[in-house]
């Protein structure tokens, strides 16, 4: 039986901070250098599916919808015709597929977990992975590019050294596999949200149920629907918001409404 992921409460501000920053000193680099990834929801009742696996069904979706948005899109779209840079463009505009967005930023992460106004009484969740630990459970190729090249995750030109399609990448193992790659920059929000995506060999497994099997690997940091408050309050003084997040007129007018919504439920103040 697969064992649960470890889920931490937190209690207070200190606490969310002192957790997500948990275990980042490198006494080697004598620097605190982290090496999770961190991915913020607003409900902590969801789950890890991927775009493409909510679909359903029994056809290759994936392959479909990554051919017709190629043939479709305009060729200068993705930096480089190599399948990589065209399925983190198709993830970037919102086509399903087997990516996650993630970050190397804590505040990111807490920023989406709690933005959502509507979702304010459920409790929120921080995903935390480090990838670090999931390289060792790579296949040996793609474990010795990440060594040649001295890095701990994927650009798409070196998953590109490793399989030229999706196909051949799934192929890599017969057991199911993570992997992280950086995206190029396609565009200031990529840089802004310090993004990575989580690849998956199995483009319908979710990764939470992978996780499942190997959750050394990561915790889950549960934000209380009574701390969510302070949290989007202190992140906003901090600047992190939707206007910086999703830079534009989108963005910004993201961050007025939710702003100056009015909080409707007792503060403790008022008890």
């Amino acid at each position: 039986m697969p064992t649960p992921v470890d889920e931490i409460r937190v209690a207070s501000w200190p606490e969310l901070n002192e957790r997500l920053f948990e275990g980042s000193w490198k006494a080697d680099l004598r620097r605190f250098r982290s090496s999770y990834a961190f991915r913020g929801q607003s409900d902590v009742r969801g789950d890890l599916k991927t775009s493409v696996a909510r679909l359903g069904g029994n056809l290759d979706l994936e392959a479909h919808l990554l051919r017709n948005f190629r043939k479709y899109a305009q060729h200068q779209a993705a930096p480089g015709d190599s399948v990589w840079n065209w399925l983190a463009v198709a993830q970037h505009h919102g086509l399903p597929t087997r990516l996650l967005d993630w970050t190397y930023s804590p505040y990111v992460a807490m920023h989406f977990a709690t933005e959502n106004v509507a979702d304010q009484a459920a409790d929120g969740v921080i995903w935390c992975v480090d990838y670090v630990q999931t390289n060792a459970l790579l296949p040996d190729t793609l474990q010795r590019i990440l060594a040649e090249e001295g890095s701990f995750v994927f650009t798409a030109e070196m998953l590109e050294r490793a399989a030229a399609t999706l196909a051949e990448f799934d192929r890599l193992s017969q057991q199911t596999f993570v992997a992280f790659f950086e995206p190029p920059s396609l565009d200031e929000r990529i840089v802004v949200q310090f993004a990575l995506f989580s690849l998956v060999s199995n483009y319908k497994l979710g990764l939470d149920t992978w996780l499942a099997n190997y959750p050394h690997v990561c915790r889950k940091i549960v934000i209380p629907s009574s701390l969510k408050w302070e949290v989007r309050d202190k992140l906003d003084q901090a600047n992190i918001t939707e206007r910086v997040m999703q830079p534009g007129l989108d963005g910004l007018s993201r961050w007025l409404k939710r702003y100056y919504t009015p909080r409707l439920d007792p503060t403790p103040g008022d008890q």
